[in-house]
């Protein structure tokens, strides 16, 4: 009589674990292979991807800059509606 210290639901996902190892180690070979060789193609897209970020960051640098300028004009026009010695009375009543 033989004696498991797992069940059958543990067998097969250590299987399913090892297939999903072998898969991602393939691609990784094969992504290996491309880059030996087409260098200058990846090297493009790399480029490419860099270029595209570089320019995400920049768009929105300049419309956050915008926007915080377009703010400040909202608050410098309305700086003089203000009132001095205006207090703010709440009423407390605590029940106890």
């Amino acid at each position: 009589m033989v004696f498991r210290y797992y069940s059958d639901a543990i067998s097969r996902a250590s299987r399913r674990v090892a297939y999903g190892i072998f898969v991602v180690g393939l691609l990784l070979i094969g992504f290996g292979v491309l880059i030996i060789s087409l260098p200058e193609l990846f090297a493009l897209l790399a480029a490419a991807v860099f270029f595209i970020g570089g320019m995400g960051c920049a768009i929105t640098a300049a419309k956050i800059y915008l926007a915080q300028r377009k703010i400040d004009k909202m608050h410098s026009r309305h700086s003089g509606g203000y009132r001095e010695n205006v207090q703010i009375h709440i009423k407390e009543d605590f029940d106890l």
